[in-house]
């Protein structure tokens, strides 16, 4: 082998000094300027999701308002003017499901009202 190539041999192996503490800074430096770029943009996706699942929550009581209230109702038809004291029984049963059921699904959307306002807004954001 030639000199040349010998001596180009050796510089291109050279290990080359990093300089960590340079380089954590650099990237905190970095990686802090995208997290403060990107801060409104989160806020606008929790305020859309909020509004949306506020939306589906909505509408899914009211379905389930108004399917408790058919079913109650043909529940109560069912006591009234049924003959067979097993009927009577079961739509009584079933009287007490849906009932609980519609309760517990309100419950839950009253719970969640009160925790968003206990729970301070400047917890979730940066």
């Amino acid at each position: 082998m030639s000199k040349d190539r010998q001596a180009g041999f050796l510089v291109f192996n050279q290990k080359k000094h990093i300089n960590i503490p340079a380089l954590t800074g650099q990237f905190y430096v970095v990686s802090m300027m995208v997290l403060f770029r990107c801060q409104t943009a989160y806020a606008d996706i929790f305020d859309t999701a909020k509004s949306a699942m506020q939306q589906v929550y909505t509408d899914v009581a009211g379905i389930a308002t108004v399917g408790a209230v058919v079913c109650a109702a043909v529940c109560l038809f069912l006591m009234n003017f049924s003959k067979s004291g097993k009927t009577v029984d079961e739509s009584r049963a079933w009287l007490k499901r849906i009932i609980i059921c519609w309760a517990a699904l309100m419950t839950l959307g009253g719970i969640v009202t009160y925790m968003e306002s206990i729970i301070p807004k400047s917890m979730f954001s940066a």
